[in-house]
């Protein structure tokens, strides 16, 4: 009996240097070494910052995966959300969340299956007092691991997030094309309504991310033309939040390639021109890229190029046709024929050596009558005045 009190003593001691230990290894501020110092025996995956709006939820995608021995998954197995900083010796983090039911100080509920491993999260009314780092934590028997290591930072902030317009690159004229616009989703049980201003035909989809979050999309399909170059698509996102909504919105202005449009040709000057004096042909038209020009003539044995350049200038010699042809890669487009007439200088000499001829005689007439008017008036004796002749000594007029 004597021979057993040493041993007995010794298996004492041995047993409370692992209660010392095992004290030590859950105190608080022995995490902190335990994460510094060693690999965790507690990982989860989960983004490490999310945002959310005051007003709203957030839903926190999360898996744990542990090689721990003493895991087993047979047993229950409680989910735990502590708030806080690393250092939890010296700042200890309070528990906000226990699965158990015991703690729930921000109405947290676990929607996973923490059995698959499955620790989503769903964070509901939150406000910027909730912005700050959070540490999920495993209870299962004598397994109690926080995984220190990932922490998960989350931002709570007023103003909603802008949506995003997807538009495919080098877009061309009779290209069929799917415009979409989608919203970040931090809670897809109130996804964001979506609105543009292209048709409203098509229906608001909420889609789940290979992280786990979600995003909220509408899509339209479109066969471009050149009228859609310059054209502005608008897209709001309006997200539900506690006491009314909150909406941002994007514009994206689409750049449409298109082949020549309204191609025309004019020249200067535009009335009849002499032989031999100069005159401007110039050649317009709407296309993106924009095109090359070029000139051709008209004649007898088919269209001729002349020149290579939006406006083409030569002398006259005779009266000819011309058109212009504008190109880019997409296309081109022939103007109307433009004709340059020649005016005939010796029979406009002749027309206005008639029109002086005939203003000088109609002005030589014009004159011969004046003064033959004024020469008979000048002639005409004028009559005498005509004594009054009294009767009874009243005057008598004579009756014209």
């Amino acid at each position: 009996m004597k021979d057993r009190q040493p041993l007995m003593a010794a298996l004492n001691e041995n047993m409370l240097i692992v209660n010392m230990l095992l004290s030590l290894f859950f105190l608080p501020g022995a995490l902190t070494v335990y994460c510094g110092g060693y690999n965790p025996a507690l990982r989860i995956t989960t983004p490490n910052n999310m945002e959310a709006l005051i007003g709203s939820c957030l839903q926190i995608p999360c898996t744990y995966n542990t090689k721990d021995p003493t895991y087993n998954s047979s047993k229950t197995i409680y989910g735990i959300w502590m708030k806080g900083g690393v250092n939890f010796g010296v700042n200890p983090s309070p528990v906000i969340f226990n699965s158990s039911g015991l703690i729930n100080t921000f109405s947290l509920n676990i929607t996973g299956n923490l059995k698959e491993k499955n620790c989503t999260t769903l964070f509901p009314n939150l406000t910027t007092s909730h912005t700050n780092k959070y540490f999920f934590r495993v209870e299962n028997g004598p397994f109690r691991v926080t995984a220190c290591a990932d922490p998960l930072q989350i931002t709570v902030k007023d103003s909603p997030w802008s949506p995003s317009i997807n538009v495919p690159s080098d877009l061309k004229e009779n290209q069929s094309v799917t415009v979409t616009c989608s919203a970040f989703t931090p809670c897809p049980q109130s996804p964001p309504e979506l609105t543009w201003n292209l048709q409203q035909d098509s229906l608001r989809q909420t889609e789940k991310n290979t992280n786990g979050t979600f995003t909220t999309k509408i899509q339209k399909n479109i066969t471009l033309s050149d009228t859609h170059d310059g054209y502005n698509i608008s897209c709001s996102a309006r997200y539900p939040v506690i006491g009314g909504n909150k909406t941002a919105e994007t514009k994206v202005t689409l750049s449409v390639s298109y082949a020549p449009r309204n191609t025309s040709a004019s020249i200067s000057p535009s009335a009849l021109v002499s032989a031999g004096s100069r005159v401007e042909l110039s050649c317009s038209s709407r296309a993106k890229p924009p095109p090359s020009f070029t000139w051709f003539r008209n004649s007898k044995d088919g269209a001729t190029k002349v020149s290579v350049s939006q406006v083409y200038s030569f002398n006259v010699t005779e009266e000819e046709k011309f058109y212009c042809v504008a190109t880019n890669d997409l296309g081109q487009q022939k103007s109307s024929v433009i004709l340059v007439d020649i005016k005939d200088d010796q029979s406009s000499e002749f027309q206005i050596l008639n029109i002086l001829k005939i203003l000088g005689i109609v002005l030589l007439c014009t004159s011969i009558i004046i003064f033959e008017c004024w020469f008979r008036f000048s002639k005409k004796p004028k009559k005498e005045p005509e004594e009054p002749t009294y009767v009874n000594n009243v005057m008598v007029t004579k009756a014209s």
